[in-house]
């Protein structure tokens, strides 16, 4: 009887909660329908759209103008950065727009000509963000000789095919050593340019301390990526294809969580304006320009003197030329390849950090826009050899940048693919790599 009492008021006790929790429930269903812009964040930085632009006068910028977005009952301005830039986050991409540059606010010496438009009407198409610009005065119109065009895109082009060395360099060892093609090896190139961030504008340390702890870090990334997931997975037994599946999984992986800390936008590195050097004719370079080219090329003269003469490089060297008998031989295989996974990842931190200031930028998936290049340098020049990896990825970068001669910019990357192609049917191993028997 006593345990009839019990269980009945058990079962009361339960009803009791669970009408508390319904009741709870609908409470806060008719307070979100009863004001529904409590949904919405009264930040407007959060706003998941955005509206911006440039203000310029004959071709510079203009800093400290005012710019105001509003409709739909919301009203939104901005101040244009030091490059005339501005950003104007709104609430809902369904209104249409007014952005009106305040003619008041425009810097002393400022004019805009007669007949110019200070408003313009704005409609969100598919993207989250939509672009105004407001032109002041047209820029004075300049024009070079094509041998002045091919001179500075060719220099653009080297500095750009050095970046890009350092990252297949270290993608084209880790596929020498465990026959991996990595394709989160993207990531990695953002992670460094990250840690870089975090280092400089997160905890304010000097740009010139926060580049080598980036590339610190980027080195225990790779470790720990090793330690963690990929050691464990050769250890398995796993294939090489299935590796490629965990690592194209793995990159989607860093790829959202990146984009979950800093949003979809672009973020800047300090230090990346620089004015330009003079006397260099028809080259446009800037200081920064010329520090990325000889900070890559003394890292890429210090990883060959690594790899070509101390022990652990020979190691390397025997272990991407042939595992089973390097393991035969007495060298410590896995810690060579643990080795190599923090080279790797270190020169690709490095990589990224450079690609920021090139571009410049920085966004969640800046990594992925160039993994397809570090692919193609790595096969052109030949697959899992360091120095092939150096000779296909200058010849990438020169191609991508001389080929906006003759070819729209937007298709400059498929013309490098297109003599990827070309050569790979003449010369299959590519420049540098061997021929293998087959069969």
């Amino acid at each position: 009887m006593t345990t009839t009492h019990s269980s009945r008021a058990h079962v009361r006790w339960k009803r009791a909660f669970m009408a508390l929790l319904a009741a709870l429930f609908s409470g806060a269903m008719l307070l979100g329908f009863a004001n529904p812009a409590s949904a919405q964040t009264d930040n407007p930085e959060d706003f998941p759209y955005a509206i911006q632009g440039n203000v310029r006068v004959s071709g510079e910028p203009v800093a400290g103008a005012t710019v105001t977005v509003s409709g739909g009952g919301y009203t939104g301005e901005a101040k244009t950065t030091d490059r005339g830039s501005f950003r104007i986050p709104v609430p809902t991409q369904e209104e249409t727009y007014t952005v009106e540059l305040v003619k008041d606010s425009l810097p002393e010496g400022v004019n805009a000509p007669e007949g110019f438009q200070f408003s313009q009407e704005v409609k969100f198409g598919p993207t989250s963000t939509v672009t105004r610009n407001f032109t002041l005065a047209a820029a004075e119109r300049t024009t070079s000789s094509f041998w002045d065009q091919f001179a500075s895109r060719a220099v653009n082009g080297l500095n750009f095919g050095l970046m890009l060395a350092l990252a297949a360099i270290g993608a084209s060892l880790v596929f020498g050593t465990t026959g991996l093609s990595n394709f989160a090896h993207g990531e990695m190139v953002t992670f460094g340019a990250l840690a870089a961030l975090l280092f400089s504008v997160g905890l304010n340390v000097p740009i010139w301390v926060a580049i080598p702890l980036a590339v610190v870090v980027s080195g225990l990334f790779g470790y720990g990526m090793d330690a963690g997931l990929w050691r464990p997975l050769r250890r398995k037994g796993l294939g090489t294809v299935q590796l490629m599946i965990v690592s194209i999984g793995l990159s989607l992986a860093l790829r959202y969580i990146f984009q979950m800390f800093i949003g979809g936008g672009t973020l800047n590195l300090p230090g990346g304006a620089t004015q330009n050097i003079a006397g260099l004719g028809p080259i446009t370079l800037s200081l920064t320009d010329v520090v990325s080219m000889g900070v890559s090329v003394v890292v890429i003269i210090a990883f060959a003197w690594w790899l070509m003469r101390t022990r652990i490089g020979r190691a390397t060297r025997a272990v991407s030329d042939n595992p089973s008998l390097a393991a035969a031989s007495g060298i410590d295989v896995d810690a060579v390849v643990r080795i190599v996974w923090i080279m790797a990842a270190s020169l690709a931190g490095l990589s990224g950090v450079l690609w920021a200031y090139f571009r410049p930028g920085i966004k969640w998936d800046m990594g992925t826009g160039i993994l397809l290049l570090i692919f193609a340098a790595i096969t052109l020049g030949g697959l899992g050899t360091a120095f092939g990896a150096l000779v296909g990825s200058i010849i990438v970068g020169l191609l991508v940048e001389v080929s906006t001669l003759w070819i729209p910019s937007d298709l400059k990357y498929v013309g490098a693919l297109v003599v990827l192609i070309v050569i790979l049917l003449f010369r299959p191993q590519g420049l540098l790599g061997r021929r293998e028997r087959i069969g």
